[in-house]
This record gives structure tokens, sequence and C-alpha cells, in this order.
């Protein structure tokens, strides 16, 4: 009888030395891929709300602009051939470290 307890017992070990790999793996995936990821994203928060006017940004259209104007939830932009463009904070993929300027 106490055999049979011993090799009952022992079969929950198997189990998780069996599910360590991906444990391995997600834990792999967590620092090389999700926490550098979550890191720029707040970082890429933290830029938009600190923009002021005269900032240089790219849009994740990829449209290159100055802000003139900073509102709540909006920016209004112009863009290299004077027009104005009204675009969301969420549009603002990063500041514009380019050599060119725009005139």
């Amino acid at each position: 009888m106490t055999l049979a307890l011993l090799q009952a017992a022992g079969g929950g070990g198997s189990f998780l030395v069996s599910l360590m790999p991906f444990f391995l793996i997600f834990a792999v995936f967590y620092f090389l891929i999700i926490m550098p990821q979550r890191k720029r994203q707040q970082q890429l928060q933290a830029t938009i709300a600190e923009l002021k006017s005269g900032a240089r940004i790219v849009t994740t259209g990829g449209i290159v602009a100055t802000v003139t104007a900073v509102k709540d939830k909006t920016l209004i932009v112009r863009t290299a051939d004077k027009s104005m463009l009204e675009i969301t904070r969420a549009a603002v993929a990063g500041l514009y470290e380019g050599g060119e300027a725009a005139s």
C-alpha cells in the first residue's frame, strides 16, 4: 500500500518538470520582448505628455510636422508645405531627429 502511495506522489513532480520548459520560454520572452517594449511605450507616453509648441514630430503615418498648438487630446501641427493638421496625441510616433529643416 505504501509503495502505491509513493508512486502516486512521485507523479506530481514529473508533471511540474514537464512544464518547466514552458515557464522558461515565457520568462525569456518576458525579459527579451515584453519588458523592453513596455519601457519604450512608457518613454513614448512621457514624450507625448511633454510636447510643446515648436517640437518636431513624426506621426504613425510617417508625416513629419512641427507642433504649433497643444490641446488636451489633440495637437495642431504644421507640415512642410504649410498645411495645418489636427492630430490625436496617439498618432505621434516620436520626435523627429532628422537633419533637414522644414521650410
